[in-house]
Formats: C-alpha cells, sequence, structure tokens
C-alpha cells in the first residue's frame, strides 16, 4: 500500500561567478554575479527538483539531467522542476508544501522573497502560501562566494477527486 505521505529534501550549492545572469527560484535577480553551473545554476530549482525526486524514490537531477550532457548547458531549470512534477504525478502524489532556506552573503533575498515565492508557486502549481522562503547569511561557515539552498517538501497522495472531478449532471435530464 502507498504511503499517504512522502517528505523529500533536496541540498544545492553553486560558485557565484561573472559573466552570467543570478536566478534564484526563476526569478532573476540583479546582482554583479550569478551562479556557476552546467544549467542556469539556479540553486533553488535545483534543490526542489532534487526534494521532489527524493521523496518518490527517483532518480537524482544529476542522473537524468548529467552535466556530461551538452543539452544541459546553460538550460532552464524550470524544465528540470517540470520533469519532476510529472514523475510525481505518475507516482500518485501531489505537493502539500514545500520550505526552504537559502544561504548566500549577497544580495540581500527579503526584497525579493515574495517574488521568489511566487515564481516558485507558479512553477508548482500551488498556493505561494504553501512555499515557504528563507535565507541566511553564510557567516563562519567560509562559503561566502557561494549559494546553498536546503529544500524540503511534503507530498500527499493524490485523491480520485484531486485526479479528475466527476462531470456534472445538467438539471432536468
Amino acid at each position: 500500500m502507498k504511503p499517504a505521505h512522502r517528505i523529500g529534501f533536496g541540498w544545492d550549492s553553486h560558485e557565484f561567478v561573472t559573466g552570467v545572469p543570478l536566478k534564484i527560484g526563476g526569478v532573476t535577480l540583479a546582482h554583479s554575479k550569478g551562479l556557476g553551473g552546467h544549467s542556469d545554476g539556479d540553486v533553488l530549482l535545483h534543490a526542489i527538483t532534487d526534494a521532489l525526486l527524493g521523496a518518490i524514490g527517483a532518480p537524482d537531477i544529476g542522473t537524468l539531467f548529467p552535466p556530461s550532457d551538452p543539452q544541459w548547458k546553460g538550460a532552464d531549470s524550470a524544465v528540470f522542476l517540470e520533469e519532476a512534477l510529472k514523475r510525481v504525478k505518475l507516482a500518485g502524489y501531489s505537493i502539500g508544501n514545500v520550505d526552504s532556506s537559502l544561504i548566500l552573503l549577497a544580495p540581500k533575498i527579503g526584497p525579493q522573497a515574495g517574488n521568489i515565492r511566487g515564481h516558485v508557486a507558479k512553477l508548482l502549481g500551488i498556493s505561494s502560501d504553501c512555499v515557504g522562503l528563507k535565507a541566511k547569511t553564510p557567516e563562519g561557515i567560509g562559503t561566502d562566494n557561494a549559494a546553498i539552498a536546503n529544500v524540503v517538501v511534503l507530498l500527499e497522495q493524490a485523491s480520485a477527486s484531486k485526479k479528475a472531478a466527476p462531470a456534472k449532471k445538467k438539471s432536468g435530464s
């Protein structure tokens, strides 16, 4: 029997580099450096993707989208998230909520937190009040030139009513 709930955890990090835009949660942020990576380096979407995949026991993001494969060079991380969402649905689950913590020195996330939460919620197809986003500075851990994302996701078994609503009968027929 399939569990009613599943929890997944995702973690990702990328180093800041010059010459690329900074994307976090699918939102481009104003900053002098972006995050290096084979794709667009979006640590938050990568961690969410891994959390979703882990919750259903699927292969991780690096296995599904290997950095050695040139087709993923510069890819929008939303593509990876879409694949994870398809797999979650096929496994018979839907997202209950997502909670995340970003660890980076700059830029300050607070002014953009609402935009990031809203965009992540839109990508996931859930309400923004089901997306938690916190940002911390890396005091004392020696990661001033990197961004780190930690994510936990709660999946709920999709009920028959969530999968397909019954057709309404016309009155008088």
